[in-house]
């Protein structure tokens, strides 16, 4: 995001002085109508004239609408309030996320010589972050260093976490935090009151008013980190002697490894498992194998570091057996619940989207049936037309969850079907590619294993990544033989991660075919 900061405001009316002028940036589900009622209820009953509108946005992230206050003591005559807020012109602004405060910024909301600034650290992301096939995210370094030029005080703060921490929602810790940045004239116990008066989840709403207050008196402090753990839904090994046996000796086989190579391997392996058996753990550290005695501790196992990631990806494929089965486990719907923060007596209904196309009806099909269907176009037509549409399944029903439960439940026959075959073959293609580096070109097999990260999801998703991956190894192949070609296939690979339709990689492709020939 480029931000170009305004100029400093021209001198207003000294009869316009005895207003406030106030404007909320907030994202649809951040409850910006919740915080605009209690700033207006707040100002009523300190005596004030105040008038609240809202004017809409796109929906970039379930709709960003600008909520706009302006409010006047009750001995100013009958003031004439704006509907809308103007560039240069805004006492307070308040951004519920921190591309709100950069939107803010741009549009002139935030001034050197009257603005206070309070906004919430955290990130929802726009659809046009959300689309890039690889990291998307912009930057929030950027916004932070426009708002402390851009305001004349600033309170900036992750707003979202301290809410949430207490059971509560950003809308009061951002209430919090305008009570606790003194620009408005009013007691603190006169925002309190305001909440108390909304009648609605007034406890909760009290302590992330109160975090958010001490956040804008005392700023945040130093929190020790947190070990990450992954969003991943994994069972974790266990079952029958049997099993467990079979999970012991493969972690024997990974305490062997190279010490820089187990703990990727270790997660791995469990990724494997957890998508299939231990019997294909098994094969995923037969795969593994030959690329470790290839490295060397000289080249720090990156390769071998690369390979275990990457592989383990490879082999736990998103097919509709996968869907189904991470759609009806416990974890989800635990996780779900925690989200929504479903109380005692509340009822959660959940309805999960599929779209399936005939490529994953006819891969869930014996590989000599299913290669038959592939073969013919009149029958994948006629497939397409019978399932190639939106379902929209009600998995809190008996009905809708019994349906993916028992979708869920064919791993044992995934092995034989033709997608399972498809990926193998596909698999052991660039495994074999990358061995035709080694121990030669070292950066070319690391760079050829990092491809891989292009190929995701399932359906059209994973086609059109499938797609990518297969043009960046072609152009690969054109390169491979020059000292700079690791760092053409890693341009290649980002140019191809930069936006869904791949228009940047096939300029790429035409700059290598350009000197390739």
């Amino acid at each position: 995001m480029s931000l170009v900061l305004p100029l400093d405001a021209q001198p207003t009316d000294p009869a316009l002085d005895g207003i406030i002028k106030l404007a909320v940036m907030a994202v649809g589900g951040q409850g910006g109508g919740v915080l605009t009622n209690w700033i207006e209820s707040l100002a009523r009953a300190q005596g004030y004239h105040c008038q609240a509108t809202s004017v809409a946005g796109v929906a970039q992230r379930t709709g960003a609408t600008i909520y706009y206050i302006e409010m006047a003591p009750g001995d100013v005559t009958t003031p004439v309030f704006s509907l809308a807020p103007s560039a240069g012109d805004v006492d307070i602004t308040i951004a519920a996320e921190m591309m709100e405060a950069g939107r803010a910024i741009m549009r002139g909301f935030v001034t050197p010589d009257r603005t206070t600034l309070i906004a919430s650290t955290h990130r929802m992301l726009a659809v046009s972050e959300k689309t890039v096939p690889g990291d998307g995210m912009a930057s929030s370094e950027e916004v932070k260093a426009a708002a402390e030029v851009a305001s004349q005080k600033l309170v900036l703060a992750d707003m979202d976490t301290a809410a949430v921490k207490v059971g509560s929602v950003i809308s009061a810790s951002l209430f919090g935090a305008l009570a606790g940045s003194g620009a408005l004239p009013f007691e603190r116990a006169a925002f309190e009151d305001a909440i108390r008066a909304g009648g609605k989840g007034v406890e909760a709403s009290l302590r992330a008013f109160a975090a958010g207050y001490d956040l804008a008196q005392n700023g945040a402090r130093e929190q020790p980190a947190e070990p990450v753990v992954s969003k991943q839904e994994l069972v974790a090994p266990g079952g029958p002697d049997a099993g467990q046996a079979a999970w012991a000796s493969l972690e024997a086989r990974i305490a062997a490894f190279p010490e820089p190579v187990r703990k990727m391997a270790t997660a791995g392996l469990t990724k494997v498992v957890d998508f299939q058996d231990c019997t294909y753990g098994a094969e995923y550290l037969d795969r593994l194998a030959p690329l470790i005695e290839a490295d060397s501790e000289d080249n720090k196992f990156e390769l071998s570091s690369e390979a275990a990631k990457y592989i383990a990806n490879a082999m736990a494929y998103d097919d509709v057996i996968r869907v189904a089965d991470l759609k009806t486990r416990a974890q989800r719907i635990d996780r779900i619940e925690d989200e929504m923060r479903l109380g005692d007596g509340n009822v959660l209904q959940l309805t999960d989207y599929l779209h399936p196309r005939a490529e994953e009806i006819v891969g869930l099909l014996p590989e000599k049936t299913g290669r038959k269907l592939e073969n013919d176009p009149a029958w994948m037509k006629r497939i397409d037309r019978w399932f190639n549409r939106g379902r929209r399944i009600r998995t809190d029903s008996l009905r809708g969850f019994a349906m993916l439960y028992f979708l869920g439940g064919l791993r044992k026959w995934r092995l034989k079907t033709l997608r399972h075959k498809m990926e193998q073959d596909h698999l052991n293609a660039w495994l074999q590619m990358v061995s035709g580096y080694l121990p030669d070109r070292y950066g070319m097999a690391v760079e050829i294993l990092r491809c891989r990260r292009l190929i995701k999801g399932y359906s059209d998703t994973h086609a059109r990544g499938l797609s990518k991956f297969d043009k960046v190894l072609s152009g690969a192949r054109m390169v491979e033989n020059r000292d700079d070609g690791p760092q053409w296939v890693a341009r290649l690979r980002e140019a191809a991660l930069k936006e869904e339709k791949g228009g940047e990689l096939d300029g790429a492709l035409k700059t290598v075919e350009s000197f390739a020939a």
